[in-house]
């Protein structure tokens, strides 16, 4: 697939990571020289310095044969123009902006095709937020990811001394679970893969990733560590974007302070804030922190724009009490450094968003992916189509699938129509179903199928293995 990515930022820098070593051919746009002579000289792939709104430069990145633009600069406008001249101009098929205004996102029409034709927008703030709220909503969990809109959950834990099934093989989980069904999708042990056998010995510091119906998520959750208290108090670290957002989506649920730096920002966001305590001054004040009972959090969460300060502040909140804190951080070799230690979670940016662009350039028909374990491994909810003749997985139990080496079927969501009432236009309405994937599940055509795959190169060949054959069309 030809694709251009506009922006050479951290969301840039990371998709163009990622694209690249699945055989994509990828031109990166941008204005700063110096940031793309470091993407060159690490990645294969092309580069073009200009402003991504002109249609010079466009044309220059070639522009006239891509599959897809991914419009990520830092300026709304900027994504919004490359989109529409990508469209009027160029006739790319897939138009993809990163819009941070809120103001622009609640207004859809602006994205048709009669305006700017941005096929799909995302904003990264956003999708930061949501992940953290998992997180605090699930304190005991490394990951949170939803599929099936929303209805299965995977989830990542550390399985600590004293958990039922720590010591014990996997075969167990339904004889202490038999109301809940589950799987194990994949475990990590000190960061090598083991793909779960019924025989397979959870041990203390294992990573268990695991899907259920999120229902049921808490239930299996006691199976593998103790289960932590309910958060009711959560302090913020930095009130810039994620930080407003992520303040605005707790406050009626949690006790919130937020620490912002500057004082015209506090301002602000206390006038934007209902029940959000705001306060100005420096999140490695120890004095401050001290002051505002930072031992009576159950969460703090250091979102400043400055990776060292987020280190810095979550290492000190950490050691004055704070029960569980996450920083965010954007450059990798920081957050591979922390995870794990004195920081519960250290949560990459580009990482937690790229799953977001990767769904559109899967091939196939994919509905969403989730980058995991900072990026080694990957979840993908496809859609099975086509009959047992055009199809690899279509009508077959799942032992009979030649699955690349690494990748486990976690969970199906099949739908079932209800029966439409007689002589009616009505749209037809669906049944969802939740099904735990087991060695002699059959899949059916139309089901989603969750994928967890350890070693992202697998991913190519499980997206073939999925595809419908061309006689099928």
């Amino acid at each position: 697939m030809k694709i251009v990515i506009l922006g050479a930022g951290q969301v840039g820098s990371s998709v163009a990571e990622s694209l690249v070593s699945e055989a994509n051919d990828i031109t990166v746009v941008d204005i700063n020289t110096a940031q793309l002579r470091k993407l060159q000289d690490r990645l294969d792939l092309r580069t073009v310095t200009g402003n991504a709104a002109h249609p010079a430069v466009l044309e220059q990145a070639g522009a006239r044969d891509a599959d897809m633009i991914l419009a990520v600069t830092q300026s709304d406008e900027t994504n919004m123009v490359a989109c529409k001249l990508a469209a009027t101009m160029f006739n790319i098929p897939t138009k993809i902006a990163r819009i941070r205004s809120a103001d622009y996102l609640s207004h859809p029409e602006i994205f048709s095709a009669e305006n700017f034709s941005v096929d799909f927008s995302i904003c990264p703030e956003q999708v930061m937020t949501d992940y953290i709220g998992k997180l605090i909503e699930f304190p005991e969990a490394l990951q949170v990811v939803e599929f099936a809109e929303g209805k299965v959950s995977l989830v990542a834990v550390r399985a600590f001394h004293g958990g039922p099934l720590v010591g014990k093989e996997l075969q167990f989980l339904r004889t202490h679970m038999p109301q809940i069904d589950t799987r194990v999708a994949a475990i990590f042990r000190q960061d090598s893969p083991i793909i779960p056998e019924g025989n397979t010995v959870i041990e203390a510091g294992d990573e268990v990733f695991f899907i259920a119906a999120t229902e049921n998520i808490r239930g299996v959750m006691r199976e593998l560590r103790r289960m932590d208290k309910p958060v009711k108090r959560v302090m913020i670290g930095g009130g810039g974007n994620i930080g407003r957002r992520l303040a605005t989506a707790l406050e009626r649920k949690y006790e919130v302070k937020i620490i912002e730096f500057s004082k015209p920002g506090a301002e602000r966001l206390a006038a934007e804030l209902d029940k959000t305590l705001v306060l100005s001054g420096d999140v490695t004040d120890e004095d401050l922190l001290e002051t505002e009972n930072i031992a009576e959090m159950d969460v703090y969460c250091a979102l400043t724009n400055d990776d060292e300060t987020n280190i810095m502040s979550a290492l000190l909140a950490k050691r004055m009490g704070a029960r569980k804190v996450i920083a965010l951080i954007n450059r990798g070799s920081y957050v591979n450094l922390v995870q794990s230690g004195q920081i519960d979670i250290a949560i990459s940016p580009a990482q937690a968003t790229i799953g977001t662009l990767l769904a559109h350039v899967r091939r196939g028909d994919c509905v969403a992916v989730h980058s995991l374990r900072r990026g080694a491994a990957e979840s993908l909810e496809l859609v099975v189509h086509g009959d047992p003749k055009s199809s690899k997985v279509v009508g077959r139990r799942i032992e009979q699938i030649d699955l690349p080496k690494g990748t486990t079927i976690g969970a199906i969501m099949r739908r079932h129509a209800r029966a439409a009432p007689k002589n009616s236009d009505a749209e037809p309405v669906y049944d969802y179903q939740v099904i735990i994937a087991h060695h002699d599940t059959i899949i059916e055509a139309e089901d989603h199928v969750i994928v967890f795959v350890v070693n992202k190169r697998m991913v190519a060949k499980v997206e073939k293995l999925f595809q419908v054959d061309l006689g099928f069309f």
